[in-house]
């Protein structure tokens, strides 16, 4: 059987699609649920393509050869049907963390209804790279090339419709996969073609329609529950690649404050509004026109107390949000202020959609706002600032759910408070800002430990003199703020931070001479702050690039320990490493009921033994490739600066690459259009291939951290050159990998063809939860490393497999 110009076609929409829908889901479960959350729903979503796999392998008698091109198009047209259907059921369903047995069963209906559609997308891509064998690596090639152009569809995509539009939009773009695959089936088609075309035409048509009421902010589909809550309807929203916001009236007249002095009386109502980020992390936008007096309440947030120290100052602040940091360093009539905020949509929300209710910051000379990942422009600064602060990035109610432990972080790591020091002036303040939790501050004192490893790598050998720690009040929940100078504080420095505590009833917990609490002082000194006992084992140690993951604290040896629950924002830690770790024991059981059930079905068949090398290669190259793949991601989205960048620079780059490097397969071979891999001038190549794969990795993972850290300051298209010439030559490789397999497979086991691909995606699940669950214990090196062990392994069977042929 040959594949002609519309099964190209449609399995390019289709995989388009597939893909598209995944990231879609992974934005929309962040806003509904939470990230860690959204994981799960995605590899639910993955496990449908599996079993679509599985569907396949299991129904031989269904799904014939000749009725292979009409099973593509019907396949197709479920997929998209479903898509849509079961988002437009999902919404309407609210998630909850709740352990009572109604919540059980919501938020199970809600991950299954996300993977239904993929169970009919892995019908219509399994059957397309499983029943035209002697076109594998082309097919193979367009399955990668549609996957990598959907990492810059949704970019654009989002850029000018909604979460749920673009669903819509995406269910659509499925629709015209199957009248594609529809026009292959010939006559019997046809009835499949005209509802391929009318369900194209109405779901395009409802997008659209959605995608105009929404700039009303009255759009037909929406979400309706998110966070477990009914949600009303926004003063604006707005969605682009990485976070959705809205912005809403704040319920209160009272200055709203991050950690407002306990002296502080309010003589005035101040309107404000509040700009919500993923219904999580939230910023606040202050009514201002020109006059400081009105906005005074400024003075006496904790989080200010740089500027007291440092008058005139040339200030940045990391994380410009909702203007508010910026507007403080203006109350203290500072010199000029830098606010560089990482999302365009909300800095577009400040200065142009409420810009007349912000006072239009922007058009103050003194004020510069950047729309860029900061660390990365700070990099590339040659500017010294008196002060770089930083406060509040991501607030308490998602760090109580647990939603950033699987984050990276770049800010919170060794290397980005070493670029921060060396781009302060001389006595400049380096300031962040935190909550404070009385039986349980670890953020507070993963941040001191932060303090210190920076300070030390300079050769300060006394961290104390360096380091102020203030928080605002004596409380079970407070706010502290950290200065960190590169030089020690003066006694005038000390005596004006004891003027302001006292004026302000702030706790003074760590300074030169003064210790409020013995913890702070263990770190500061370098010693474990909680040992032996019934002590809580935190990681409290310094984040490094490597192990960015700033939240997270727990060892998995203690993320069941009861302890920790109710304790401030560890107890989001335990529930998302404990979500994590059964996460990772369920796509294990699925995994393993991929590989054994299927077998189950039928009768030992004496023909198929000695399969088990080739299964082995198709589970270690799924595993592989998810780990490189995520592993990379995790490492080039700090060194590029901007998540945007992790999806449409790395996933594009390994996915073009690995479709071109499938293509070039069809070299392989002494005869027909891309060859046997059975004959021996092919298996020779193909051996060939994968060595120089294992070769390539090998360098890769010695040449990346270096080429990282030497262009770490670079301009942003020069970093995003060095990624993508780091990242073509293993993702032309890795690519070659599937349908050299494929070949050598289908020449005497050709009826396990749907399996093995089925096998392959299943260890792909597997490895997206294996690759955080390592990254998060050894660091995102190890899991590079644990990837490159299982393409050994893949060679090795692959020599086993085609040994004698």
């Amino acid at each position: 059987m040959v594949a002609r110009a519309g099964t190209y076609a449609g399995l390019l929409l289709v995989t388009l699609a597939t893909l598209m829908d995944e990231i879609l889901l992974t934005r929309i479960f962040s806003v509904v649920t939470w990230y860690h959350f959204a994981f799960i729903a995605i590899s639910v979503a993955m496990l449908g393509m599996t079993l679509g796999a599985v569907l396949v392998y299991a129904g031989r008698g269904f799904f014939s050869e000749a009725r292979t091109r009409l099973h593509l198009a019907q396949a197709a047209l479920l997929f998209a049907l479903s898509l849509a259907a079961c988002f437009l059921i999902q919404v309407r369903i609210p998630f909850s963390t709740d352990l009572t047995p109604g919540a059980i069963l919501g938020d199970l209906a809600i991950f299954l209804l996300s993977a239904v559609p993929f169970v009919f997308s892995g019908v219509c891509v399994c059957l397309a790279l499983t029943r035209f064998p002697g076109q594998v690596g082309r097919l193979y090639a367009v399955d990668l090339a549609g996957a990598s152009v959907a990492c810059v569809a949704v970019i654009v995509l989002l850029k000018v419709a909604d979460g749920p539009t673009a669903i819509i939009a995406v269910s659509a773009v499925a629709a015209a996969g199957a009248f594609c695959f529809a026009l292959d089936a010939g006559r019997p088609g046809r009835w499949t073609a005209w509802a391929a075309v009318g369900a194209a035409l109405a779901l395009a048509g409802l997008a659209l329609l959605n995608a105009f009421l929404q700039k009303t902010q009255a759009p037909l589909v929406r979400l309706i529950s998110v966070k477990g809550a009914l949600e009303g309807r926004p003063l604006y929203e707005k969605w682009n690649s990485f976070s959705r916001i809205r912005v809403r009236p704040s319920p209160t007249a009272n200055p709203l404050g991050w950690g407002l002095s306990p002296a502080f009386r309010p003589a005035r109502p101040v309107r404000q509004l509040i700009l919500d980020i993923d219904a999580g992390a939230s910023t606040v936008l202050t009514e201002f026109h020109g006059n400081l007096e009105e906005v005074q309440h400024l003075r006496y947030d904790v989080t200010s107390l740089a500027h007291y120290l440092r008058r005139g100052a040339r200030v940045l602040v990391i994380g410009a949000g909702g203007g508010r940091d910026v507007l403080a360093a203006l109350v203290f009539d500072q010199t000029s202020v830098v606010g560089v905020e990482i999302n365009e949509e909300i800095l577009r929300a400040v200065t142009e959609t409420f810009g007349d209710f912000t006072g239009h910051l922007e058009r103050d000379p003194r004020v510069h706002f950047v729309n860029d990942e900061a660390r990365s422009y700070i990099a590339r600064q040659r500017d010294r600032y008196d002060i770089i602060q930083a406060s509040l990035i991501d607030t308490s109610a998602a760090t109580a759910a647990g939603a950033f432990v699987f984050t990276e972080n770049s800010i919170y790591t060794i290397e980005a408070w070493r670029t921060f020091l060396d781009h302060l002036a001389p006595k400049g303040l380096l300031t962040f800002s935190w909550f404070y939790y009385s039986d349980l501050p670890a953020e507070m004192v993963r941040l001191t430990a932060l303090a210190r490893a920076a300070l030390r790598e300079r050769g300060i050998a006394d961290v104390r003199a360096h380091v102020l720690l203030v928080r605002h009040r004596v409380a079970a929940k407070s706010v502290g703020t950290i200065l960190v100078s590169a030089e020690p504080f003066s006694a005038e420095d000390l005596a004006a931070v004891e003027r302001v505590v006292g004026a302000m009833g702030f706790d003074l917990v760590l300074a030169p001479g003064t210790a409020g609490d013995p913890v702070f002082t263990a770190v500061a000194a370098g010693a474990s702050p909680w040992t032996g006992g019934d002590g809580p084992a935190l990681r409290v140690d310094a984040p490094t690039d490597d192990a960015p993951f700033f939240f997270n604290m727990l060892r998995l040896s203690d993320a069941l320990r009861p302890r920790f629950a109710l304790q401030g924002s560890v107890g989001g830690n335990q529930r998302a490493v404990v979500m994590l770790a059964g996460l990772l024991v369920g796509v294990v059981l699925l995994t393993l009921a991929c590989f054994g059930a299927p077998l189950g079905l039928l009768p030992r068949d004496p023909t198929l033994r000695g399969a088990a090398p080739h299964v082995v290669f198709f589970t270690c190259i799924g595993l592989g490739f998810m780990l490189v793949e995520i592993s990379q991601m995790q490492r080039l989205i700090i060194f590029l600066g901007h998540p945007t960048y992790g999806l449409s620079v790395v996933l594009f780059s390994l996915l073009l690459a690995g479709g071109a490097g499938s293509f070039s397969t069809r070299s392989l071979g002494a005869g027909g259009a891309e060859g046997a891999v059975g004959t021996g001038r092919a298996r020779r190549g193909g051996t060939r291939r994968l060595a120089a794969l294992v070769v390539a990795l090998s360098v890769f993972g010695g040449l990346a951290p270096l080429f990282v850290r030497r262009f770490a300051a670079a301009q942003t298209p020069a970093r995003i050159l060095v990624a993508v010439v780091l990242l073509l030559p293993i993702g032309f490789l890795m690519g070659t990998a599937f349908p050299i397999g494929m070949r050598a497979a289908s020449e005497r086991y050709a009826r396990l063809a749907p399996w093995l691909w089925g096998v392959n995606g299943a260890a792909s699940v597997c490895a997206s939860v294996l690759a955080t669950a390592i990254a998060l214990s050894w660091g995102i090196s190890a899991s590079f490393w644990t990837g490159f062990a299982f393409y050994v392994l893949a060679l090795g069977a692959f020599f086993r497999a085609t040994r004698g042929s």
